[in-house]
């Protein structure tokens, strides 16, 4: 009994390990600097002020200013708003349909099975990149499009996850074991299922999420994504890289970001081994 009582204290350790506790903190600010800077500080990240063209930092400017006059501060809060919206929305979309088509997928079988699948492999035979820049252009100057275009690569990976799990599961004893007792498909993904992928979803969401950071920075840094004025990080890189020599400290703001952003969700999505 003892030894019973212990295991699930050793998950849990095993779960919050050193690394995945500096990625939370790390998220942590950065939302917070995300969400808690428009109320503290008043500005707007589209208002210009000409006089204050590539300004350095001042107790009222944390940041500077761009090379269009706008606050750094208010530029950077939106864009980090922006990034983490869209990499949110980006997991979510892709995690639901891809664990429940996983989950079904595993389940029934046969026919089923192999259909799902070569849908799924008819997505991987397109580099994620290129379908993401199909499905933009497709749908042209709709931010929407960014985050459904990234979801149709990413699920695929909570599928082929959710599947590869679920097909040893349900012919685990103790899943027979329940459908012998009558107890309905809910009851056992609840009870059986999900307590098994829930740790590797959590990981393959941070790494999704980090992912999709660096795919809608890289898409505006080449003009792709996101149209200005709105303030996103790569488009503000693209924007400040020819003033670098006037104002270094204004580039290396969303090029920062971006690192800790990415650095945080990899953190969280590390080993849950000490």
């Amino acid at each position: 009994m003892a030894a019973d009582l212990s295991l699930p204290l050793v998950a849990e350790r095993s779960f919050w390990s050193t690394q995945r506790i500096i990625g939370v903190a790390l998220l942590a600010a950065i939302v917070a600097f995300a969400f808690v800077t428009p109320f503290v500080f008043d500005g707007s990240p589209t208002r210009q002020s000409l006089r204050n063209v590539l300004g350095a930092p001042t107790v009222l400017e944390p940041l500077g200013y761009d090379h269009l006059g706008r606050s750094m501060l208010a530029r950077m809060s939106a864009a980090l708003r922006l990034s983490l919206g869209l990499a949110f929305l980006s997991v979510i979309t892709a995690a639901v349909p891809g664990i429940a088509l996983g989950i079904l997928a595993a389940w029934k079988g046969g026919w089923t099975d192999r259909l799902i699948s070569l849908v799924a492999d008819a997505f991987l035979a397109l580099p994620g990149l290129l379908l993401v820049l199909m499905f933009i252009a497709i749908v042209q100057d709709a931010p929407w499009a960014l985050y459904v275009g990234i979801s149709l690569v990413l699920w695929i990976e909570y599928f082929r996850l959710t599947r590869s799990i679920t097909r040893a599961l349900v012919l685990s004893p103790a899943v027979q074991a329940s459908q012998l007792l009558g107890f309905g498909p809910l009851y056992i993904v609840r009870r059986h299922i999900w307590p098994e992928i829930a740790p590797l979803v959590l990981t393959v969401g941070a790494f999704g999420a980090a992912s999709a950071i660096a795919a809608i920075a890289a898409l505006s840094f080449v003009s792709v994504g996101v149209r200005p004025p709105t303030p996103e990080l790569g488009l503000m890189m693209t924007e400040l890289l020819p003033y670098y020599h006037e104002a270094p400290h204004a580039l290396l703001q969303p090029v920062v970001a971006v690192f800790l952003l990415i650095l945080s969700l990899n953190l969280i999505a590390g080993s849950n081994s000490r």
